[in-house]
């Protein structure tokens, strides 16, 4: 965990780190906006960049091309802005080189965590958008396997039954961070 106490004002780098359904998007925002700083979602910004959604990527080039793009969109996101509350997408983080390069761009990393049942209620609705969601077994497999890298971030965070409100309080107070 970072050392010290941050103030809105600082040069905030806070990352969500987490698997599909956390609620890494929707409590970056809340966190961005409470913070006074800006809110990223890497997600989007490879969108942006490549001119497809996640799921076209997927489908169209395969997961492994969508993690290079996901690779070069962080590098560069990261070297143009700062201070930032950053989202990325759930296996960005078990990328050992993206782990490595936020550490070293200071990134406090935040691991939302909830069941992993709860995770795929909330992720049901929106199975289309979600190129890795699969049915219930092989959904809590793939949690289970990104789990561990999850775990390395510098506090863990559990969401469940929380609101993102409160989630996003609970991520500031637990870094210190002033209001």
């Amino acid at each position: 965990m970072p050392e010290g106490r941050l103030t809105a004002t600082a040069n905030i780098r806070i990352v969500l780190v987490g698997f599909m359904g956390a609620g890494k998007t929707t409590v970056g925002r809340l966190l961005g906006a409470m913070l006074q700083s800006r809110f990223l979602d890497l997600d989007d910004e490879i969108v942006q960049r490549d001119g497809r959604t996640i799921p076209e990527i997927f489908g169209h080039a395969g997961e492994a091309a969508f993690r290079q793009l996901e690779r070069e969109a962080l590098r560069d996101l990261l070297a143009r802005a700062a201070p930032v509350v950053l989202a990325i997408g759930g296996g960005a983080f078990l990328q050992p080189e993206n782990a490595v390069l936020l550490r070293q761009q200071g990134y406090a990393s935040v691991f939302l965590d909830a069941p992993v049942e709860e995770l795929h209620r909330r992720c049901a609705p929106h199975a289309a958008s979600r190129p890795l969601f699969r049915d219930e077994n092989q959904f809590r497999q793939l949690y289970e396997c990104r789990r561990s890298a999850y775990m390395t971030a510098d506090v863990r965070v559990d969401t469940a039954g929380k609101t993102p409100a409160q989630v996003a309080a609970e991520v500031a107070s637990t870094l210190g961070v002033s209001v």
